[in-house]
């Protein structure tokens, strides 16, 4: 039994979700905000922003703190009215949800180069 329970941890740990989760708890303690954000990113986000597997091709960039600039407000807009390639969801979260998933992504550290 124990053995297979650590097996399960590693797996969650090495996975590209779990190491997306703990890039961004790494370095910083999330406030209540940030932590309402980065479940409405792991719900609506996650499934373009990040790999689900090793294998799998990345459809939208990859988001961090320094996405659009650093600037949170120019990341509040673009989650609000979207791109040419992505959806707006201003009429789908309220906007103190889209604030709250622009501070989450502020939590996270630039990929390295």
């Amino acid at each position: 039994m124990k053995r297979s329970a650590l097996f399960a941890l590693v797996m969650v740990a090495v996975s590209p979700a779990g190491a997306f989760a703990q890039q961004a708890a790494a370095n910083t303690q999330l406030d209540e905000r940030q932590l309402v954000g980065m479940r409405l990113f792991n719900q609506s986000c996650r499934v373009c922003h990040t790999k689900p597997q090793l294998t799998s091709p990345l459809y939208g960039p990859s988001l961090s703190r320094q996405s659009l600039g650093g600037q949170e407000d120019v990341m509040r807009e673009v989650i609000s009215n979207g791109t040419p390639r992505m959806p707006g969801f201003r009429h789908h979260f309220e906007p103190a949800q889209i604030a709250a998933i622009a501070a989450y992504l502020k939590s996270i550290p630039a990929p390295a180069p």
